[in-house]
Order: C-alpha cells, then sequence, then structure tokens
C-alpha cells in the first residue's frame, strides 16, 4: 500500500564518481510529477525501458537517458519508482542533483528504498536483511547464505511454524472455550502436543546450526597458537603465501597478533599468528602472551602447533589440546626420534614440515575439512544473526514451557504459545521493534 504521506526520496544508486553509467532512483507520491518535469512528457508506460531527454526548470539539456517508470504497488519499494540511467559524467550527476532538490525531493537516507519496501509489505525483516548481506557478500559461501534469505527461505521456515503453532493454539481454545459441548472431543488441548513438537524440532534444528550462519556471514577466525619457536609464525606466512609475519631463530619473536585475511572453501577466514605460550618476566611479550590467550578463547577453530625436537613435546602438550582442534607436528622432518612419533594419528591432526610447500597444502586441505564439517550450510534454511537466535530461542523457551504443563493448565499453554507468536512477529519485523530497524536499516549503502 502507498503512503502518501512520505516524501519523495531519490539518490544516485550507483557509485559516485567519473562512470560510463550513473543509475539515479527516485520513489514516493511525487515520483511521477518529478519525471513529467524532467521529461517534459504526460505519460510513461510502465514496466518499459525508453530512452528520454531530461531537462531543469530553465529548459536546458542535462543528459539523455534510459528510463525505467515502475508503478506501485508493482515497484521495489511498493511506491511509484523512477530510475535514470545517465552518462556518469560528474557534471550530469551535479546538475540532476540540483533540478530533483528543486522539484522538492529529498535526499534518501541509508537503507531508505529498502526499508520501504519493508514497511509495504513487499519483503519482511529477514528478506531485508539477506539483502544487505548479499551487498556485502564478498565470497561464494556468503553470496549462497545471502541469497537463500533474500529469496525468502528463513520466511518460509518461520510461517510453517507459526501455522503449527496456531493450529496449537486452536486446539487448546477449543477446549477452554467449550468445554461442555458434546461434539468437542475430552483432552482436546493434548492434540496440541502433536503441533508443539514439529516445531519444537524444527526450531532445535535450526538453532544448532546458528554458528555456522553467523559465522559464514562475518567470516571465521582461526588462532595458532603454541610455544615459541615451534614454527607458528612460519605456517602463517606459508598459508598466506607472503611474509606477513617475522621469523627468526629467536624464541619470543613474535610479540603483538599478526592476521591475514583469505578465504577457504568459500568463507572469508581470519588466521592470526600468537606470541609463544611460556613464562616470562618481560612485560611486553606478557602481554602478547595474555593477548594470544584471550583471542584463542574467541577462535572458532585452534591450530594448535607442537615442535617436535622439543621432549615430551608429544605427550605433556597434546594432553592439554581439547577434542577438536587442529594439532600440526611440525619440523618433523629434523625429528630424530622417528621410532617413538606415533604412526597413527587422529583425523584432526597433521605432520608437516613447515619449510615444505606439499605439507603446507596438506594442512590446508586438513582446515578446509574441519571448515567443511563445521561451517557448511546445505539447502536448509540458516539463522545469520543474533537477533535471529534470540527470536528463536525465545520461542523454543516458551513452547517448552506451553509443552510441559498442556495437561495441567491449557491455559498457561496458549499463554506461551502466544509469547512463541511474539517471538515469530520480531522475526519477520511485524512487531513494533523501531530501534531494531534503524539499526538494521541504516547499515545498508545509500540509494538502496
Amino acid at each position: 500500500m502507498k503512503n502518501y504521506k512520505k516524501p519523495t526520496i531519490f539518490s544516485l544508486s550507483s557509485a559516485p564518481g567519473k562512470a560510463g553509467v550513473s543509475v539515479f532512483r527516485i520513489s514516493g507520491p511525487s515520483a511521477t510529477k518529478a519525471l513529467k518535469s524532467l521529461t517534459r512528457q504526460k505519460f510513461f508506460e510502465p514496466r518499459r525501458v525508453t530512452l528520454k531527454k531530461i531537462y531543469n526548470k530553465n529548459n536546458e539539456l542535462i543528459d539523455s537517458c534510459l528510463l525505467f517508470f515502475m508503478q506501485g504497488p508493482n515497484s521495489f519499494t511498493g511506491e511509484d519508482c523512477v530510475e535514470l540511467h545517465v552518462h556518469g559524467s560528474v557534471a550530469v550527476i551535479e546538475k540532476l542533483t540540483s533540478e530533483l532538490y528543486s522539484l522538492g525531493l529529498r535526499q534518501a537516507e541509508a537503507g531508505e528504498f529498502t526499508r520501504r519496501a519493508f514497511e509495504n509489505g513487499k519483503m519482511d525483516l529477514t528478506e531485508a536483511e539477506g539483502l544487505a548481506d548479499l551487498i556485502d557478500a564478498e565470497t561464494e559461501g556468503q553470496h549462497k547464505q545471502a541469497i537463500k534469505q533474500m529469496d525468502g527461505a528463513l520466511r518460509h521456515l518461520y510461517e510453517g511454524w507459526r501455522e503449527n503453532l496456531l493450529n496449537a493454539l486452536a486446539q487448546i481454545e477449543g477446549e477452554i472455550d467449550f468445554p461442555d459441548e458434546g461434539d468437542i472431543p475430552d483432552n482436546l488441548s493434548h492434540k496440541a502436543l502433536s503441533y508443539l513438537n514439529l516445531v519444537l524440532e524444527g526450531s532445535e534444528k535450526v538453532l544448532k546450526t546458528a554458528d555456522t550462519g553467523e559465522a559464514i556471514r562475518h567470516g571465521l577466525d582461526i588462532v595458532i597458537i603454541g610455544s615459541p619457536n615451534t614454527g607458528k609464525s612460519t605456517i602463517l606466512n606459508a598459508l598466506s603465501k607472503r611474509d606477513a609475519a617475522i621469523v627468526t631463530p629467536t624464541a619470543g619473536t613474535t610479540r603483538d597478533i599478526v592476521s591475514i585475511n583469505m578465504t577457504l572453501t568459500g568463507i572469508p577466514v581470519r588466521i592470526s599468528d600468537t606470541a609463544g605460550i611460556r613464562d616470562t618476566s618481560n612485560e611486553i611479550e606478557a602481554e602478547g602472551i595474555d593477548r594470544a590467550l584471550k583471542l584463542s578463547k574467541k577462535a572458532d577453530i585452534l591450530i594448535h602447533v607442537i615442535d617436535l625436537t622439543e621432549d615430551n613435546s608429544d605427550n605433556n602438550i597434546k594432553s592439554q589440546i581439547p577434542d577438536g582442534d587442529i594439532v600440526v607436528y611440525n619440523k618433523v622432518d629434523k625429528y630424530q626420534k622417528q621410532t617413538t612419533l606415533k604412526s597413527s594419528i587422529s583425523s584432526n591432526e597433521i605432520k608437516i614440515s613447515a619449510l615444505k610447500e606439499k605439507d603446507i597444502d596438506d594442512l590446508r586441505a586438513l582446515i578446509e575439512k574441519i571448515i567443511l564439517e563445521k561451517y557448511t550450510v546445505g539447502n536448509e534454511p540458516t539463522l545469520t544473526r543474533v537477533r535471529h537466535r534470540n527470536c528463536v530461542s525465545e520461542m523454543f523457551l516458551s513452547i517448552t514451557r506451553a509443552a510441559s504443563c498442556l495437561n495441567k493448565s491449557p491455559e498457561l499453554a496458549g499463554d506461551d504459545i502466544r509469547s512463541a507468536l511474539y517471538a515469530l512477529e520480531e522475526l519477520a519485523g511485524a512487531s513494533d521493534i523501531e530501534s531494531v530497524f534503524d539499526r538494521i536499516f541504516s547499515r545498508f549503502c545509500v540509494g538502496k
């Protein structure tokens, strides 16, 4: 539905500066009036591309452009929309901008076009967030996830949950409202349990993959940790194929965190080299060790590097490493006690020489295998934001309470189901969460 109280907005939707083509977007109740003034014409066929000349108020030619007119509600924003594809000249951009201001149009704020699309029912909040993620996508994994969400995958999921919750609520209220009716079966509310279980199973499954969705969106943190001089910096340089970290024979060379960004399995990752963990009286080195330990606690994947030339490293250090972390036994080429080195190691362990390209390739393959196992999203919808996780978690807790008190107190169960439905409204953006809207749409680029 059009909202004629809103001002008509415009923006340069393409990148500013000199270019072959620049795109202006106009949306709002005065979009058609502005178009008539610019072209000196009275009629425009919707959804048809035409070549037109545009003029300023002094009847001076600004440019020839490709013109798209989309009549609301059949447009991106749900309002009358215009797109002007002009030549990407700085002078043309300035002249057209000035003319649009003179016609009473307002410069759009960041994300305002998408926000109007959301407010006019063209998309829900999760689809708008998917669009924002698509604009920001830099890797194949981010692109794939954003496309699914923008295409309504998450919306279809929660609409199915909502349908089951409404069915459950109808069963409960049937018993509450008509307890004495002969054609109302006894314990009708008990039938609600099957609907609740369907939502519980589905939401629990999605919550388990929430870390994956958020990690793909933000990127993974991979941290290399270990004692001094185990080869951590050499491994970082070899993985990045550049001299990112200083490498010397002196223990404790790395004092601060050194990070490199790369893409593995279509997901952005940040791999960080850290100070060697040991007891030290040096204040600077101690600070570096403290930072290393703090970063390791936040890591999505930890790589522990063990120097095979150090006595008892295989036994003492390995016993302190949590299951699931990657363990790299380095300097295998210099190890003199080959007979005592375990020939059988777990799938997350690898023996390498950081100086050998093939061994580094094997380590990269192991890291990619771990990423694929832990952070690959299939065709199922995923939660990509903390906001999503919070809404679904709240719904899950409400349904759990409803299921537990269904037999004893159908009235309380009904209230819990209503709470679950409200959580879904927050997920979709149907409830009044204005501050959340401001945060989400302000992160869009201007012109979108």
